[in-house]
């Protein structure tokens, strides 16, 4: 049997990654083992003072477990790719790993008090939307779909946190989906 796996580095608060595993679970209908990163400081990068999600992806890639069909990693860590200033997350599409950035989602990091319902609401989301990059599925045009592409926290509030029709057809008729 393949897992899904939630791995989280070492600062992840583990009540939010429980809430996050969840609904990943529920959302693909599959077994989900967890595992610890522990230290990601390999991947910092001094100049930007922030983490690359390129290196994670390549080490997710390397400490991917036998029985797992997809691994997605959870950090608090604030990420980017060399050509955006940030990412909430990064997933191989159709692939095996994707990371998830709660660093962003957070009301804190804009200067504005905590909010934990909206907080998990958006980690939700972005889990949904890595972890079904991994299954295949592309951005989609639908705004309210956890599937349409979000660059701003503001977009990531509008999605609702599931899969539009098309995208939920299309994560049924998927082999990718069917092999968790």
């Amino acid at each position: 049997m393949k897992y899904l796996y939630v791995a989280a580095t070492e600062e992840v608060e583990r009540e939010a990654l429980a809430a996050v595993t969840g609904r990943v679970a529920a959302e693909f209908a599959c077994q989900v083992r967890s595992m610890e990163l522990g230290s990601v400081e390999f991947a910092f990068d001094a100049d930007r003072r922030q983490y690359g999600s390129i290196p994670l992806l390549d080490m997710l890639l390397r400490r991917c477990p036998q029985d797992a069909s997809k691994l997605l990693a959870v950090t608090e860590r604030d990420l980017f790719i060399p050509v955006l200033t940030f990412v909430f997350g990064q997933a191989q599409l159709g692939g095996r790993v994707g990371v998830v950035s709660f660093a962003r989602l957070r009301q804190e990091f804009y200067g504005l008090a905590a909010n934990r319902e909206i907080f998990l609401e958006r980690a939700h989301k972005e889990a949904l939307h890595e972890t079904g990059h991994l299954f295949g599925l592309v951005h989609c045009a639908e705004r309210k779909c956890a599937m349409s592409l979000a660059t701003t926290v503001r977009q990531i509030d509008l999605k609702e946190d599931a899969f539009c029709a098309a995208c939920a057809r299309a994560m049924r008729r998927s082999p990718e989906g069917k092999k968790v």
